[in-house]
């Protein structure tokens, strides 16, 4: 179970574990260290007699200015494993191994895959162009294909897995694993809206698009009518701003924050400025359901 900005939370994990599937969460979703450490304590308890995993996500570029804090929570308290996402994973492996923690690195093509495998990665998840949020440009089968032939650590494949179909199309690539959020959404135990849950139910693969406004990094997101109206470019001024070496970093920074503010305010109330993240794969979410049911779909 894949780990979604305001979607993933400790009831989606607990279910995860029961089902013998590995769940992770992105720290970010808790805006303390305090709120981060009872998570942990939390899953920690619950893991008792289970056959799954728990993990959390760490966003590691200078975007999160919590990144290092969160790291040391992470390894004070411990979990199964850190997937890294959009920076370098480098002091994350080299502190989690001092506690035995796993480090999975998000990777879009081979020079990083290489990358994170010689700086001493557990596995690669190996996001392609069909993944929901900050997608990768390479298609499932070529990026597997690649990634399997030149690196020797597993391989766990990220976007579009809604169904067993799509599931066993994936490992027949060559993945050691699949990576799945967006069919979560729609479950029971997450905490977003109903609207949010209804709208990946409601709309397919077609309706999803890429847009640049939530984090300055193209995003998919379900094609709403606000979407429509409102586009999916940078406004000008910012597109302009980016072009400068000196306030790129600063104005990456800027976008990620107000992006981040409205994700989260798009996932906990409904308004008629809705922006819900979201990947190809809700094509087969058909139903609200509990996480229980879905992985059933998805497994068996």
């Amino acid at each position: 179970m894949a780990p979604m900005f305001l979607v993933s939370n400790t009831a989606m994990v607990k279910e995860a574990m029961k089902c013998g599937i590995a769940g992770c969460i992105p720290a970010l979703n808790y805006r303390t260290l305090e709120e981060l450490r009872a998570a942990i304590k939390e899953l920690k308890d619950a893991k008792t007699g289970t056959e799954g995993a728990f993990g959390f996500n760490l966003i590691v570029n200078k975007s999160n200015p919590k990144a290092q804090k969160q790291l040391e929570v992470l390894c004070e308290e411990g979990c199964d494993f850190i997937i890294t996402s959009l920076g370098s994973p480098e002091e994350t492996i080299k502190q989690s191994h001092k506690v035995g923690i796993k480090v999975f690195c998000d990777v879009t093509d081979l020079r990083f895959a290489q990358k994170v495998e010689s700086l001493g990665a557990d596995a690669i998840i190996a996001v392609n162009n069909e993944a929901g949020g900050h997608r990768g440009n390479i298609s499932p089968k070529e990026l597997i294909e690649l990634l399997k032939n030149n690196c020797s650590i597993p391989i766990i494949s990220a976007g579009g897995v809604g169904n067993k179909n799509e599931l066993d199309t994936m490992l027949s690539y060559g993945a050691d694993g699949v990576s799945v959020g967006s069919p979560f959404i729609a479950s029971v135990e997450a905490n977003v809206t109903n609207e949010y849950k209804q709208a990946c139910v409601d709309y397919g693969a077609s309706d999803i698009v890429m847009t640049e406004r939530i984090s300055g990094t193209p995003c998919t997101v379900i094609n709403t009518p606000y979407v429509k109206k409102i586009g999916t470019k940078s406004p000008w001024l910012e597109r302009l701003l980016n072009k400068n070496k000196k306030l790129k970093k600063w104005v990456k920074m800027l976008r990620f924050y107000i992006g981040m503010k409205a994700t989260e305010k798009a996932a906990q109330q409904a308004t008629y400025k809705t922006v819900w993240v979201a990947g190809p794969s809700i094509e087969h979410t058909k139903a609200i359901l509990p996480v229980k049911d879905i992985v059933e779909k998805i497994i068996k």
